[in-house]
């Protein structure tokens, strides 16, 4: 999916996601974890007030070890706000704190403060219990895709977006078009033409309001739907009424009843199949292009190895990187060259014989995509996360270890 404003860098999201991964993890004796939402418009100084006030309640718990526990990581996430001024950031923080277990009744403090995710935080929440609360955080996370939606029919408009997952309507009009019962004074050919103009003022006027909103992002769109009654749809999107680059961006139209601001939920609902194909529909493509170079041309690289040889050579031009991916790479240390293990990150570290028959030295272990991208962005290149949602996306993770790239010339590699 195309970057939008305000969006985080892939990087920043698989940070996000890993983050997330580790939390879901953690579990605490009793209700001890403790998580904190913090939308951007709440003051800290009332989140340090509720902060201070829950550790005065927590010495009401009966358990001892239950109530030390909660009270240190209020006290740790208190310490934590130190660092923020008036307010949060932009899309505020979430911060998790508490005594997770760690086997054999020993337990281990984690705070961990994630600033800014993928979307705003709405409201503010305080959660004890003996997981983390990360839900709201998946949610946003899934929330890929920006797509324009207009719902019509003769008698009003609806213009809005669809973020994710999230509805947002924006622009709204009702139109002057008579009904189809004229009245007296009129011949039938005089109605019907005044009609027929009524009708035309009024696409002129919805697609004024749908270029408006969608022409300055339509770099970012990822598609436009259009909902209605046949057969107004219809004669709106034949009658070129649209911006040539939003008409371009036309996904599909579908019939609704309702084309008031509930219509945009319907239409959206009634384009559900057509979304789901979106969302993985470059992801095809990407891939499509591999296996065309990897059976009939000689742009192809796959296996973190090679990929990674290319990679640093620069003659990646695009990245492709499993969403399902979870491995490490470990570095070793083989005199006048390095060598590298590519594990399951659940893994110990394995000892590593140089090519040469030595012994190794392990120089550092580091999550391989990040690993991976820091070397693309290094080198200029894209780094694309692909679903394995369709055939060819399980493909690159089961037959090619979830790494692969398009090159951008040929090197034997």
């Amino acid at each position: 999916m195309s970057q939008q404003e305000g969006e985080p860098s892939d990087r920043k999201r698989y940070e996000f996601q890993k983050v997330i991964e580790d939390l879901r993890e953690y579990e605490g004796s009793g209700t001890q974890l403790v998580t904190i939402y913090i939308p951007p418009d709440k003051q800290i100084s009332d989140v340090v007030a509720h902060i201070t006030q829950e550790h005065s309640e927590a010495s009401n718990i009966k358990s001892k070890q239950t109530r030390t526990n909660v009270q240190d990581a209020l006290t740790s996430i208190k310490d934590r706000l130190r660092y923020y001024d008036t307010f949060p950031p932009d899309n505020g923080i979430v911060i998790f704190s508490g005594a997770i277990d760690t086997g054999g009744g020993q337990t281990d403090m984690v705070t961990k403060v994630l600033e800014n995710p993928p979307e705003p935080i709405q409201s503010f929440r305080y959660h004890c219990d003996s997981m983390f609360l990360t839900e709201p955080l998946e949610e946003m996370l899934g929330d890929k895709g920006l797509y324009g939606l207009i719902v019509l029919d003769r008698r009003e408009a609806n213009v809005g977006w669809l973020k994710g997952k999230r509805v947002e309507p924006v622009k709204s009009a009702s139109s002057l078009v008579p009904g189809k019962q004229r009245k007296g004074g009129q011949s039938a050919q005089r109605f019907h033409r005044l009609r027929l103009e009524a009708i035309d003022n009024f696409y002129q006027e919805v697609a004024e309001m749908a270029d408006d909103l969608f022409v300055p992002k339509r770099h970012e769109l990822d598609g436009v739907l259009v909902g209605g009654p046949s057969p107004t749809k219809d004669e709106f999107l034949d009658g070129g009424y649209l911006h040539h680059e939003v008409d371009d961006k036309v996904l599909g139209k579908f019939d609704i009843a309702y084309t008031d601001e509930s219509g945009l939920y319907d239409l959206v609902d009634a384009a559900s199949d057509a979304l789901a194909d979106a969302e993985v529909i470059k992801d095809k493509q990407e891939m499509e292009e591999f296996f065309r170079e990897l059976h009939e041309g000689d742009l192809a690289t796959y296996g973190f190895e090679p990929t990674r040889r290319n990679l640093v050579m620069g003659a990646v031009d695009r990245l492709l990187l499993s969403e399902d991916l979870r491995r490490d790479v470990v570095v070793y240390d083989c005199g006048d060259k390095e060598e590298y293990e590519f594990i399951d990150r659940r893994k110990n570290t394995p000892e590593h014989t140089c090519e040469d028959g030595s012994e190794a030295e392990m120089v550092e272990r580091e999550d391989a995509i990040e690993y991976l991208m820091t070397i693309a962005e290094q080198r200029g290149t894209e780094t694309k996360f692909i679903s394995t949602d369709f055939e060819k996306g399980e493909q690159l993770m089961n037959a090619f270890g979830g790494v692969a790239g398009i090159l951008r010339y040929s090197t034997g590699v």
